[in-house]
């Protein structure tokens, strides 16, 4: 079953709509100030992570969907966002979007599954609001370390979410960034 976005409370609820997946991985919660830099300046702010990475990296991200599943107008679905042109991953994430807080136009651009999230939302002119609601060290399953290119287990950070579209709570994220050097 999958339940709107306003009803996720832990990392593991993110994992509820993919019962086959074996890449759930194992987080521990840290406080903001307990992220090592970069990750601490990509991660502990209340903007898109779609443009933060792009920003960071110095280009454009193109999303790759894992698996998705919608029932209803709610849509949940597993990405990687990787660099434009190299390929690199640089974002896993999860998400669950309740479709309908959203217009026509930008649901199906969302469902679409070929443009990222935030920039669907910033292009569609989306009032949003970003809310970082915990912070965590993950250790990835090796699904995830495939995902996300990793040689060797390396400490992984990311962040749980909630987007609130004209107020209401309308999509959750669990995000975990790839390795930055």
């Amino acid at each position: 079953m999958l339940t709107p976005p306003r009803e996720v409370r832990t990392f593991a609820d993110f994992y509820r709509p993919f019962p086959d997946s074996r890449d759930q991985p194992t987080i521990r919660l840290l406080e903001a100030a307990a992220l090592p830099e970069p990750y601490r300046t990509l991660l502990a702010h209340t903007r898109h992570m779609t443009a933060t990475v792009e920003a960071h990296h110095g280009g454009p991200v193109d999303v790759q969907v894992l698996v998705s599943r919608r029932v209803g107008d709610v849509y949940a679905r597993k990405i990687i966002l990787r660099l434009r042109g190299s390929g690199r991953p640089v974002q896993f994430a999860v998400t669950r979007i309740d479709l309908a807080m959203l217009s026509p136009a930008v649901r199906d651009e969302i469902v679409a599954e070929q443009v990222p999230l935030g920039r669907v939302l910033v292009q569609h002119g989306v009032l949003r609001t970003v809310e970082p609601t915990a912070y965590y060290s993950a250790e990835a399953t090796p699904a995830l370390a495939d995902w996300l290119g990793l040689r060797a287990p390396e400490p992984l950070y990311g962040r749980l979410g909630v987007l609130t579209v004209e107020g209401r709570p309308a999509i959750d994220v669990a995000e975990i960034l790839a390795p930055v050097a």
